[in-house]
């Protein structure tokens, strides 16, 4: 009677010991599974923040240069190129670019391209202080944030810029109505001018 019950509770304690590993395998294999989700999406988000801050932003592929839209020149020899102004789905107006140092010297970056508002010049160099104007519905355009204040532009860039260097840039931007064609562009130091919005 004794060997029946202690079979019968071995078999049952089997039962449940395989049942228990079964599951823990299968939550086990879930939880890597999401792990590695979470993993690949951080991943794929740090690497578009690496790419943006390198290629143009947002991940995407710097622009073809041998379009420019407008030169507009600052002191000492530097150049701002302006390559392309494109929209996307999301409202968003993003300004592909490159500053050129055309002199023999190198250029130290002045603190007044980070702009004067402390919560984004807190975060290091950047191109803060480039606005857009929409003249035909007599709006200035601001360079976007982040949660944190972080400018959404090019940041941490090398500075002094070297003599017959160049770097690349870009800046987002709340998107103009689509009625507008064109914008003007400016940035302490630089002549103003208009660009093409696409």
């Amino acid at each position: 009677m004794r060997s029946i019950r202690r079979g019968g509770t071995a078999a049952v304690l089997a039962a449940v010991l395989a049942l228990s590993l079964s599951a823990c395998g299968g939550g086990s294999g879930g939880t890597a599974k999401d792990s590695s989700s979470s993993s690949s999406s951080s991943s794929a988000s740090s690497g578009a923040v690496k790419d943006g801050a390198s290629k143009g932003g947002g991940g995407k592929t710097f622009p073809d240069k041998s379009k420019v839209l407008g030169t507009f020149k600052g002191p000492d020899g530097i150049d701002l190129v302006v390559h392309a102004a494109t929209r996307d789905s999301g409202g968003f107006l993003t300004v592909y670019g490159e500053f050129k140092n055309t002199s023999s010297e190198d250029y130290t970056v002045p603190i007044a391209w980070q702009g004067l508002e402390q919560s984004v010049a807190m975060h290091g160099r950047s191109l803060g202080a480039m606005t857009l104007v929409d003249s035909k519905e007599r709006k200035r355009y601001y360079i976007l944030r982040d949660s944190d204040d972080r400018p959404l532009t090019t940041t941490d860039y090398a500075d002094p810029l070297k003599a017959k260097a160049s770097m690349d840039v870009f800046a987002m931007f709340p998107a103009p109505p689509a009625s507008t064609t064109e914008v003007g562009i400016q940035f302490p130091g630089f002549a103003a001018g208009t660009i093409e919005v696409s």
